[in-house]
């Protein structure tokens, strides 16, 4: 008979190989079919918090480690070390299901005794030590935090690793921007200058009020102001929206009154992407295809490139994303990027707008691409963004949008993003 909560953990253990083992996303990772649902949601909570813990989590372990013992065995302590410090499970429980987990196989059972030593240790020792770390400076890994450090700074540094600690809220779009304050009443949610609302609790999605109505798609505060660069308004606007799936800009393009074209290479992300089209009741033509082999019959006024990138501005949400090698290796992506760019251009009309959209702290994925696409595009011309609500002056300097985790840290923080706005001449 297993243990109660058994299952969760041996699950998270599964996730946390497939991460920090395989390289894999967390959200790509393979859970086993038969897993409850609440054995589910425990196992990637508890995935996630080891991965965004994990400097601090080694540091106490370096401690009463003499020498590191076998990697599996290392994430059974790991695991049993976050449960302790970080989510408050008693300590008894603790240690007992980390021995119980290296009980279960062969190449870690003859170790039981070592994880069962080092947790009665760190239930000890551990919470006075976990108190007195910097967490901010053990937050990120060196490569990491070394190449935030040179685009923003130690001090922005700091506040990125002190957002991925923290986590992140739940930002909602509102399909209706004139409906925002009553559904905000009706949800508890705070009501974002910007005009995102956002709920620091907010349960299971598709039980709150207003979701079967399509009143609202879930969408990140920082992630919604992109697209408001080109207006308030896009009434009859043909747009072309690139890389769409699953949907949230294609949505705000739609409800702002845009023809649009929704593109993506996944016909899984696009069959979502139709779901969230129907639950809100907006319309877009839907097209799976790569975007640098298809061809629209027509040009655009508007094209949207929300392209491929390292998504190393997310990692308040996946701070898996900080143990992969691949977000730190940008060039193949930055070279992805330029030929989407210089694909993009064809498709637009003479005076329309191309949006350059990326989710990467990284300039190398966001001002110095931008600036290298102007430089080869002698028709191409940077667009100063309009003043956007909610928006300070200092995010648009450059005459581009340049949003971190850092920014509002007294309201949750956003996700980071890079956008630039490019006219065609006539």
């Amino acid at each position: 008979m297993s243990r109660p909560g058994e299952a969760a953990r041996a699950a998270a253990l599964t996730l946390l190989d497939e991460v920090l083992g395989r390289g894999r996303m967390l959200d790509e990772a393979a859970l086993p079919r038969d897993l409850s649902p609440p054995d589910r949601a425990r196992a990637l909570h508890l995935a996630a918090l080891v991965l965004r813990r994990l400097g601090q989590i080694d540091a106490i372990l370096a401690g009463f480690l003499s020498r590191l013992p076998p990697a599996r065995v290392r994430m059974i302590l790991r695991l049993m070390t976050a449960e302790l410090l970080a989510d408050g499970v008693p300590a008894h429980a603790a240690v007992s299901a980390a021995v119980a987990l290296a009980g279960r196989e062969a190449a870690t059972r003859r170790l039981k005794g070592l994880v069962n030593a080092v947790g009665r240790r760190v239930a000890a020792e551990g919470p006075a030590l976990w108190a007195a770390q910097d967490a901010p400076a053990l937050a990120l890994p060196g490569p990491f935090a070394a190449r935030l450090v040179r685009a923003w700074g130690e001090e922005a540094a700091r506040g990125i690793a002190r957002a991925m600690l923290a986590g992140a809220p739940l930002d909602l779009t509102v399909r209706d921007p004139a409906e925002a304050p009553a559904l905000a009443a009706r949800l508890g949610a705070e009501l974002l200058p910007t005009g995102s609302l956002r709920l620091a609790r907010p349960g299971q999605v598709s039980a709150l009020p207003g979701f079967a109505e399509g009143a609202f798609w879930v969408q990140d505060a920082a992630a919604a102001l992109p697209v408001r660069m080109l207006g308030a308004r896009l009434d009859g606007l043909s747009v072309l929206d690139l890389c769409a799936a699953p949907g949230s800009k294609t949505m705000q393009l739609a409800a702002a009154g845009a023809r649009v074209t929704a593109l993506d290479v996944s016909a899984v992300r696009m069959a979502r992407l139709a779901e969230n089209l129907a639950r809100t009741g907006l319309a877009a033509r839907t097209v799976v295809a790569d975007a640098l082999e298809w061809a629209p019959p027509e040009p655009f006024d508007v094209v949207v490139l929300d392209a491929p990138c390292s998504a190393s501005g997310t990692l308040r949400r996946h701070p898996d994303i900080l143990h992969r090698r691949a977000t730190l290796d940008v060039a193949p992506l930055a070279a992805l990027q330029d030929r989407l760019l210089d694909r993009a251009w064809e498709w637009l009309r003479p005076g329309g707008r191309l949006l350059f959209v990326t989710c990467s702290l990284f300039p190398q994925e966001g001002e110095i691409r931008a600036r290298a696409f102007v430089s080869r595009h002698g028709d191409a011309e940077p667009v100063a963004p309009p003043p956007l609500a909610g928006v300070a002056p200092d995010w648009l300097a450059g005459g581009v949008l340049r949003l971190r985790p850092d920014l509002w840290a007294d309201r949750g923080g956003m996700d980071g993003f890079f956008a630039a706005l490019m006219r065609r001449r006539a």
